[in-house]
């Protein structure tokens, strides 16, 4: 029964994402509440990713800059849901996605100037303006 009810979440989320699409917005909100009842009576937890997509104080499916406004804050993402006023804090992820650095990259003023212009290439120096005199 529970591998019915997960699959029965998993629809009714894809079709109010189909249906968010409508201009009126059609029956999405009826399909969040349906999706919240099937896993209430089933003790089941939404999946990450569709705890992020309604309202929990009025079901509502969020649609943004429709029915939900999201702000960057210092402290993390706010997401306020236009029909309630409710808000939802979520802590920012982290930027770190590749591995670390094993030591910091050095500041402006302790990099070798070698570093930033890449090798040094020994160069015939451009004749001075006494060596063009002797030269005439």
């Amino acid at each position: 029964m529970v591998r019915i009810a997960r699959e029965r979440i998993a629809d009714l989320f894809t079709l109010a994402e189909r249906e968010s699409a409508r201009a009126d917005g059609g029956y999405a909100d009826r399909y969040v509440t349906l999706a919240r009842k099937v896993g209430t009576r089933y003790n089941i937890r939404f999946p990450t990713e569709y705890r992020e997509l309604y309202c929990r104080g009025c079901s509502t499916y969020w649609v943004e800059g429709r029915t939900v406004r999201t702000r960057l804050r210092r402290t993390g993402r706010v997401r306020t849901c236009l029909r309630c006023g409710r808000k939802r804090r979520l802590p920012l992820q982290s930027r770190s996605v590749g591995p670390q650095l094993a030591e910091p990259a050095p500041s402006i003023g302790e990099r070798d100037d070698e570093a930033l212009v890449g090798e040094v290439v020994d160069e015939p120096e451009p004749p001075s303006a006494s060596d063009r005199a002797e030269d005439e």
